[in-house]
């Protein structure tokens, strides 16, 4: 595949989308993410005494035990959640997979662009970042930037551009490239992308 006359290799940019394994690797990720950190207490948690608060018989009402019962208002929580961790394994060769299927829809659709420098400046410049954008109609998209290695000049260049992200080749994911509606690659990057999927 030739994009901006770089030749793209097929066996990373041409692959068959399947949308099963697109999705499970997508929820992979956003599963990894979660925090985990929610907690609800449970009758035995509540700060109150666990007294019986009325006699068994002879009120004339329904039987109760403690007032941390889950039944009143104050009381503890049934089957609520608990700190946890949400991650769960998904094998390398699989998320590899995703990865250029991916890049694959994208390169479809013809949202992947390579260029051979994103900005041409040894100082971080906005101006540039957003000149680039305007360029090429992107300047409302979601855009993803991949550079080869981790690039703080175009990191703060386009930082302050809402709907951008910039991510090193390392830190490239399924998720990102699909929810970008283009894909801004620098050429020195292509060669570690094809390293990163390999089988």
């Amino acid at each position: 595949m030739l994009v901006n006359g770089v030749e793209l290799r097929d066996d990373v940019f041409s692959v068959e989308p399947n949308k099963n394994v697109l999705w499970d690797v997508v929820r992979w990720q956003l599963a990894k993410k979660r925090q985990g950190t929610h907690s609800a207490k449970t009758r035995s948690e509540i700060n109150c005494s666990k007294k019986k608060i009325m006699p068994q018989k002879g009120t004339g009402g329904a039987r109760h035990g403690a007032k941390s019962a889950n039944i009143f208002v104050g009381g503890g929580v049934v089957h609520g959640p608990k700190p946890r961790d949400y991650e769960y394994k998904l094998s390398k060769k699989y998320r590899k997979l995703a990865l250029k299927m991916a890049l694959s829809v994208k390169a479809k659709n013809g949202a992947i662009y390579v260029l051979d420098s994103i900005v041409s400046s040894e100082k971080p410049k906005t101006k540039l970042a957003f000149g680039l954008l305007k360029e090429k109609g992107l300047s409302d998209k979601k855009v993803l930037v991949i550079t080869d290695d981790k690039n703080d000049v175009v990191s703060k260049s386009f930082s302050n551009i809402p709907s951008t992200k910039v991510l090193p080749v390392i830190g490239l994911n399924v998720y990102d490239v699909l929810w970008a509606d283009a894909v801004l690659v620098q050429k020195d990057a292509l060669e570690n992308i094809y390293k990163r999927v390999e089988l």
